[in-house]
């Protein structure tokens, strides 16, 4: 097996088929071969080092895309911990908890922001009950 086969089983069962077909549909001539050193280094060389499960890479993940404010990554990262198999999912209390220690070490308004997203998607999956005015700010 290939270093990028390796890379897209981890990617595939950390992000999940639709979320990783739909990446590879957008690729391209220009971008083709970003979205094959991801799968082989980010996907296998690091996710696929053994000192870490997936379920503590998650966390480590969604707390550098609140300090990075990569907001769009970590709304991808926050679906995928909903979603995924149940020895690495998140649930909403352990997303709370990497968002208030972000508040801390990366600010207020990144954290601030990172609840507005997650709420979004918590309340879209039925995991938080709809606002009253509609709106999804915090």
């Amino acid at each position: 097996m290939t270093d990028y086969d390796k890379g897209m089983l981890n990617r595939r069962r950390v992000l999940g088929d639709a979320w990783v077909d739909k990446s590879l549909s957008n690729s391209n001539e220009f971008n083709g071969e970003f979205q094959n050193l991801i799968t082989r280094y980010a996907w296998n060389e690091v996710w696929g080092r053994p000192a870490f499960g997936d379920k503590t890479r998650r966390l480590m993940v969604l707390s550098t895309m609140i300090a990075l404010k990569a907001y769009e990554e970590f709304a991808m990262h926050v679906r995928a911990a909903l979603d995924g198999p149940p020895e690495s999912r998140l649930t909403p209390d352990e997303i709370k908890e990497v968002i208030l220690q972000a508040a801390v070490y990366c600010g207020v308004p990144a954290a601030n922001h990172a609840f507005a997203v997650a709420g979004d998607i918590l309340r879209e999956k039925g995991l938080l009950a709809a606002k009253a005015d509609g709106g999804s700010g915090t």
